[in-house]
């Protein structure tokens, strides 16, 4: 019988040598995977940039600027050299005025269609009298505005060309993930179709509007790349640059696009319309905070809590305020920035299933959305209602209040019909005062119910310690805006 292979030598040493072996192997397996899981980074960009190229546009907009007369601005009424500006201007620019002066800014921009749609940002083209779009082969055209869109900075643009134009396409950009390469082009600081790549560093990004939905992007963006594309790999629009943040107005590697599923909705209807038609629920929200959950015995904080149902669409529906909405049209809602993009980008006057959390109960409201470009922003007031025999002030959680007279209403500055608890004064030691209430605010619920007085103040307090709560969620409206405040009820 011959000796296995693998036989044991009496020094050890060739089950030892077989162990490295398997270990040199797996490393080398091992190896290969990370190097096959890299080879999406690209060798060259170059390929992608001579494909989109000719779609990207270079666009320069010229607007006349009125001009001042004298010398208002240079220096101050009364100065001695008064006169001597005025005759300067005179001999410059006419009796005592300049002459009007032509403006011009640059920006980027790309063609999304044959028949020459082109989109950019709204603040390249703001206020422009002239738009001229110059074409990566070297050719340029006059532009119209078709419609723009300030809440996204979009703006669409139309050229008419003789022969079909090159164009590009939006992709889906929330299939972008943080670590993506990407690729900018535009004209940055008047260079034109230069090309940045980076990766995209963050998804989601806020910055000051309503339906912001930015990818952020390490790759060079600077003045003039607003308006230009962001591509994926593919070739396709993921995002539309548009700020950068940057402490001396160059790059730092923080640069901002707005996403194209947002842009696309918004390019259809520039498209169609000549201006964007969003849906308006007709609510006013706030996001859940902890305490707040806890007050109303919800097990998260997500969803969108109603401050208030003026006259609209919810209304109509049966909403009421202190509702928290968990679901719009199917989907689940996490907080208010969501509910106000989805509502937004659904088809005005369509009938949507609303799912709220009322008093602990689910409830299902079907709401038919109007249109918020045209919604109607007063509010109906409410019947005045006698406080009774209220003492003139009491002193509840650190707050001193006083139910609502006539002549509270005319010192307050507040709707004469409005009705609730007028804080006269805030203890500054308490929660009341940390959570941001002040003398002026008026308390129109407490625990979801109606306070009219004191007395109705302290019944809800009660019932809400009765129910095991830790705090009570009351309903504050400062100068006509409601919100939500939660306040301990160990607080005295």
């Amino acid at each position: 019988m011959k000796p296995q292979a693998l036989a044991v030598t009496q020094d050890g040493t060739r089950p030892l040598r077989l162990f490295w072996l398997a270990t040199l192997s797996m490393f080398l397996i091992v190896s290969q995977a990370l190097m096959a899981s890299a080879q999406s980074a690209p060798e060259s960009f170059s390929g992608l940039a001579e494909r989109v190229s000719p779609s990207v546009v270079n666009i320069t907009t010229s607007t006349t600027v009125a001009g001042r007369t004298g010398p208002q601005g240079i220096v101050p009424e009364g100065s001695p050299f008064e006169d001597f500006f005025r005759e300067f201007n005179e001999r410059n620019g006419g009796p005592g005025e300049q002459q009007p002066r032509r403006s011009s800014a640059l920006g980027s921009g790309f063609v999304i269609s044959e028949d020459g749609y082109i989109v950019t940002n709204n603040h390249v083209i703001e206020g422009a009298d002239e738009i001229e779009i110059e074409f990566f082969e070297g050719f340029t055209m006059p532009a119209t505005l078709v419609g723009t869109d300030p809440n996204t900075d979009i703006a669409l643009l139309k050229v008419e060309a003789d022969d079909p134009l090159k164009f590009v396409s939006f992709g889906n950009s929330d299939g972008a993930r943080v670590g993506d390469w990407v690729m900018a082009m535009g004209n940055p600081l008047g260079q034109g179709f230069s090309v940045s790549a980076g990766i995209v560093s963050a998804r989601n990004r806020a910055l000051s509007g309503t339906y912001d939905d930015y990818i952020q992007t390490d790759a060079a963006i600077n003045r003039g790349n607003s308006g230009g594309p962001l591509f994926n790999m593919d070739g396709e629009v993921i995002g539309v640059n548009t700020a950068i943040l940057s402490p001396n107005g160059g790059s730092i590697g923080i640069g901002f696009s707005m996403a194209s599923n947002v842009v696309g909705k918004v390019v259809d209807q520039l498209k169609e319309y000549g201006e964007t038609r969003r849906g308006w629920l007709g609510v006013r929200i706030q996001d859940v905070t902890d305490d707040m959950a806890e007050a109303l015995g919800l097990a998260s904080t997500e969803g969108a809590m109603v401050s208030d149902v003026p006259e609209g669409p919810s209304m109509e529906a049966g909403m009421q305020a202190g509702d928290v909405i968990t679901s719009f049209d199917g989907k689940p809602v996490s907080d208010t920035r969501q509910l106000v993009r989805i509502v937004g980008n659904t088809e005005v006057g369509k009938a949507v299933r609303v799912v709220v959390n009322r008093n602990g109960t689910t409830e299902t409201l079907l709401v038919t959305l109007g249109r918020r470009e045209e919604a109607e922003r007063t509010y109906p007031a409410s019947q005045d209602m006698a406080p009774g025999d209220e003492p003139a002030e009491a002193q509840v959680m650190g707050l001193t209040l006083s139910p609502l007279t006539q002549e509270l209403r005319d010192e307050l500055g507040v709707d004469q019909n409005a009705k609730g608890l007028a804080v006269t004064d805030v203890d500054q030691s308490t929660e009341a005062f940390e959570k941001g209430l002040r003398a002026g605010d008026i308390i129109t619920e407490a625990g979801q119910s109606e306070v009219l007085s004191v007395s109705d103040l302290e019944t809800r307090i009660e019932e809400s310690r009765d129910a095991g709560r830790k705090s009570i969620l009351l309903l504050v409206r400062r100068g006509g805006d409601p919100r939500f405040v939660a306040l301990s009820l160990d607080e005295e």
